[in-house]
């Protein structure tokens, strides 16, 4: 007999978004700063130096980002999840009541769904309750560490990429090379992203290709109206 094996794209969702986030951010932001620093004329050290400045900044930002960010949402979730647990020792007939009443709201039978939620609470009332009521599943469970690490080393390895560029090219055709093989990357990565997320592909590479080159011509022309050549 052959297996029924199904793959659902939710269970990628807090991954992948710490992931395409930190790779997408640091493309754009060490490229964006490279080609803003070229742009004011300053000299290919320098333009290396403050791109590799910017790779450890913006690693360590987004990880500290992330972590406090999904630290609070876990935060937010054990809280909710106390509580409930209060309500079940202290209320357990009000509480089978409500999750009774999610069931026919849902479409089951009164008796039905009182017999669901007996058998679920007899189960583990408290995970019947974090995920009906609450809406807290498996999938979708803050995970704060692991979202800061995905985020510092994916953005650093975003980051790496332009800086590589910068430094294999020519001072004279830095800007160009930079800023093509940063929109290719990007587009490569939106499109990838876009894939596993089961999303149109050429939508992921659209949307985030725009957004590179919008950072990068700002950054561009910042460099070029106020930059000065540094000594």
């Amino acid at each position: 007999m052959s297996r029924h094996l199904e793959r659902h794209y939710a269970e990628r969702i807090g991954w992948l978004r710490a992931s395409v986030l930190g790779a997408n951010d640091g493309i754009v932001s060490t490229a964006s700063l490279i080609v803003g620093i070229a742009a004011s004329s300053a000299g290919h050290t320098e333009i290396l130096t403050a791109g590799l400045a910017g790779l450890v900044a913006g690693a360590m930002s987004m990880a500290a980002g992330e972590y406090v960010s999904v630290s609070s949402q876990a935060d937010t979730e054990n809280a909710d999840l106390e509580r409930e647990r209060v309500e079940l020792k202290d209320f357990p007939e009000a509480e089978l009541k409500e999750l009774t009443n999610i069931y026919v709201q849902r479409g089951l039978s009164k008796e039905l769904a009182l017999q669901v939620a007996k058998e679920l609470t007899a189960h583990d009332a408290l995970a019947t309750h974090a995920r009906e009521e609450l809406g807290l599943t498996e999938i979708h469970t803050a995970r704060p560490v692991q979202a800061a690490l995905a985020s510092a080393g994916t953005f650093a390895v975003g980051a790496a990429l332009p800086l590589v560029l910068a430094l294999v090219s020519p001072p004279a055709q830095l800007i160009p090379i930079v800023s093509a093989g940063s929109l290719l990357l990007l587009a490569f990565l939106g499109g990838l992203a876009a894939n596993v997320g089961g999303a149109k592909i050429w939508i992921g590479a659209a949307r985030v290709t725009f957004w590179g080159a919008l950072a990068m011509l700002a950054t561009a022309g910042v460099g070029a109206l106020f930059g000065t050549v540094v000594p």
